[in-house]
């Protein structure tokens, strides 16, 4: 990254591990939105131009050097490093021994590429849905309807919750969200968030509304649309850094339960990256959805301008393809 919202694809010096790091030849990257942030949006506050494969921090590839005991040359890993270090838009990445997930020989890279998005969704869900609560009977709704939105939806509806409601302004995520069995579709785009969940469940607000988009309003929204010491997941990155707004006395006159889950690249053991990847070989979760479009890496620039501008629920980017 060369610039704000600017690439180009160049000769780097190979990364040189450290003890305890490996390097991996990526085989494809899959962009996230926090790389939109800081691509398009300013929050990157480093120099320019930033390290070679930065911001990309979900990929998979193969191990081709180890200081490591862990893990060792040929073994096929996801890559999981906090955003801050990633590389993975890079033909070799260099990725602490504490960010690697293996993945089975035989499985999709492409498939199990997803595995990162996922792992985020299900350590988020874990916490807005601690193990043990009863869904049966409840409502939840998603405000987002990108990849991460998309899981935590099949999540909800594994978790047992008879009532599943989704909503985005992009008709194309809702087609998908239809797919996978959300019962609502809300269009953000002409209807009120919180109208169409107090709709849906009779007046109530739904027991768990999770924001999966970002923007500050929609943390309002998710207050105004859940019931009576109900629990609100906040997933969106915020619109910007510092102080925003928040219906604080509307959270509060609600009673309501408010849970964030950054940082899932920290949980011990990964526990959420691994099960995610046996979610995917198993078919338990979709990813079908997300596998398209994919560019190579010498349209790194078009496939960031796709991502943008929701060419598709997801992006991904080939980078050493022949793996």
């Amino acid at each position: 990254m060369v610039g704000p919202g600017r690439f180009v694809v160049a000769e780097a010096s190979d990364p040189v591990p450290r003890p305890g790091e490996v390097v991996v030849r990526t085989h494809a990257a899959s962009i996230c939105g926090s790389d939109l942030h800081k691509v398009f949006e300013g929050t990157y506050e480093g120099e320019f131009p930033a390290p070679a494969g930065f911001p990309g921090h979900e990929g998979v590839g193969t191990v081709v050097e180890s200081e490591s005991d862990r893990f060792h040359a040929g073994d096929r890993v996801l890559t999981v490093p906090l955003p801050a270090g990633g590389g993975c838009y890079a033909e070799l990445q260099v990725v602490g021994e504490q960010f690697l997930v293996p993945l089975p020989a035989c499985g999709d890279p492409g498939r199990l590429l997803m595995a990162q998005q996922l792992g985020t969704a299900l350590y988020a869900f874990r916490r807005y849905w601690p193990g043990g609560r009863p869904a049966a009977g409840l409502a939840v709704a998603i405000l987002g309807a990108g990849s991460a939105g998309l899981f935590l939806l099949q999540l909800a509806q594994r978790a047992g919750f008879s009532h599943t409601v989704v909503a985005d302004r992009d008709p194309r995520r809702l087609r998908v969200a239809a797919e996978l069995g959300a019962d609502v579709l809300v269009d953000t785009t002409s209807e009120s968030f919180p109208e169409a969940v107090s709709a849906a469940t009779r007046g109530e607000g739904a027991d768990l509304v999770i924001e999966a988009a970002g923007p500050d309003e929609c943390r309002t929204a998710c207050v105004n649309a859940v019931r009576y010491q109900g629990r609100v997941g906040f997933f969106g990155l915020p619109e910007h850094p510092g102080l925003v707004p928040f219906p604080l006395a509307a959270a509060f006159r609600k009673g309501l339960t408010i849970e964030m889950a950054g940082s899932a690249q920290i949980e011990p053991g990964l526990r959420s990256f691994r099960d995610s990847v046996e979610l995917i070989e198993s078919g338990a979760i979709e990813v079908g959805h997300l596998l398209e479009p994919r560019y190579p890496l010498e349209q790194l620039q078009d496939a960031m301008e796709a991502a943008r501008d929701h060419a598709g629920v997801k992006v991904s980017v080939d980078i050493v393809p022949d793996i």
